[in-house]
C-alpha cells in the first residue's frame, strides 16, 4: 500500500513541475504481466483501483493481479467450467460469463465467494461476454440468438435471469456469433460484435438489433471496450485492436493498434492511460507449463 501511495505522489509531483503529464502514471507500471503457467486466460476486468481480474478457460479460477507491481494470486478457485468475459462493479462484485457451461456467476472480489449462480441455458450454448448498466448485467450467447439479462434493482442480485430474444438485422450463422458487448455512447442501448461475420450491431433493450455501419470488416471481433465515443474492438487472431469513433449507427476508424507481444488477445480493459489485454494464445497447445501474459499498450 505504501508503495502504491508513493508511486501516485511521485507521478503527481512530476506533473506539477512539468516533468511528466499525469497520464504518464501508466508508464511506471509493468507493460507485460505474467500469469500462472497453464492458466488459459480469456476475460479481463479492471477496478475498482489498480487491480485486474482474469478468468481461466481451463477451470474457471479467478486471478487477481496488482497493476502496479505485477504480482497476483488466485482469489477464487474455479468450478471446473470456464470463466470467459467478466466485469466488476463498484460494490466489489465480479460478473462472470461461463462459456460452454451455459451459466454465469457473481463472485465477491474480496473473499472469492460465489454470491450467486445462474444457469442461463439448458442446451448447447456459449455464454461469452457481459456488460454492466445501471440497471442490469447483460450476457451474450455466441450460439443462441438471445441476450441474458440480470436485473439489478437497487443493486440487488435477482433470483433468476431473463432471456431477451435477438431480432432484426443480426442473424445468427454457423460458428461464433454475438461475442463482445458494450454500451452505446449515449447509454441507451448496447453494442454487440458478431465474430463470424465481423459485423457490429446496436441492440435495443427489447432485443431489436440494428446494423452499425463500419468501414472495415471486424474479422474475429471479440472483446469490446467503450471509452467516451471510442469503441475498442479486439480482433483476436488478427492480433489487432481497432478503435472506432461511434456516432449513432455509423462509425469511423481512428486507429488500429498492433504490438509484437500480442498472441491472440481476446478481451480488453483500461487503466491509467493503457489498454490491458490477456493473450489467450489459441494457436499454442495448452498445457500445464504453457506461459501466458497480460500485455499493456497505449491507445
Amino acid at each position: 500500500m505504501l508503495r502504491r501511495v508513493g508511486l501516485s505522489l511521485l507521478v503527481a509531483a512530476l506533473a506539477l513541475f512539468g516533468l511528466a503529464p499525469a497520464a504518464s502514471a501508466g508508464s511506471l507500471f509493468p507493460a507485460t504481466i505474467p500469469l500462472p503457467n497453464g492458466f488459459q486466460p480469456e476475460g479481463i476486468a479492471i477496478g475498482p483501483g489498480p487491480v485486474a481480474y482474469l478468468g481461466s478457460l481451463a477451470d474457471g479460477s479467478i486471478y487477481k493481479v496488482d497493476l502496479v507491481t505485477g504480482r497476483g494470486r488466485i482469489v477464487s478457485t474455479g468450478p471446473g467450467t470456464p470463466s470467459v468475459g467478466m466485469k466488476t462493479d463498484a460494490r466489489g462484485r465480479l460478473f462472470v460469463a461461463g462459456g460452454a457451461a451455459g451459466n454465469a456467476r457473481v463472485v465477491d472480489t474480496r473473499s472469492g465467494r460465489v454470491l450467486a449462480s445462474y444457469q442461463l441455458a439448458s442446451g448447447t450454448a456459449f455464454v461469452n461476454d457481459v456488460v454492466l448498466t445501471p440497471t442490469a448485467a447483460w450476457f451474450t450467447d455466441s450460439l443462441n440468438p438471445v441476450l441474458y439479462r440480470l436485473p439489478l434493482s437497487g443493486g440487488r442480485l435477482p433470483a433468476r435471469a431473463e432471456v431477451v430474444p435477438l431480432t432484426g438485422d443480426l442473424v445468427y450463422q454457423q460458428g461464433f456469433n454475438a461475442n463482445g458487448i458494450a454500451r452505446t455512447p449515449d447509454g441507451r442501448d448496447l453494442l454487440v460484435v458478431q465474430s463470424n461475420t465481423g459485423s457490429l450491431f446496436r441492440v435495443e433493450r427489447n432485443g431489436v438489433t440494428h446494423r452499425v455501419a463500419v468501414p472495415i470488416t471486424l474479422t474475429n471481433g471479440d472483446g469490446l471496450l467503450l471509452r467516451g465515443r471510442t469503441l475498442y474492438v479486439v480482433q483476436n487472431r488478427l492480433n489487432t485492436v481497432t478503435a472506432l469513433r461511434v456516432r449513432g449507427d455509423s462509425t469511423t476508424v481512428v486507429d488500429q493498434i498492433t504490438d509484437p507481444r500480442f498472441d491472440v488477445p481476446t478481451t480488453v480493459g483500461y487503466f491509467a492511460g493503457r489498454l490491458y489485454l490477456p493473450n489467450a494464445r489459441f494457436g499454442t497447445p495448452p498445457g500445464p507449463t504453457t506461459e501466458y501474459q497480460v500485455v499493456a499498450v497505449r491507445p
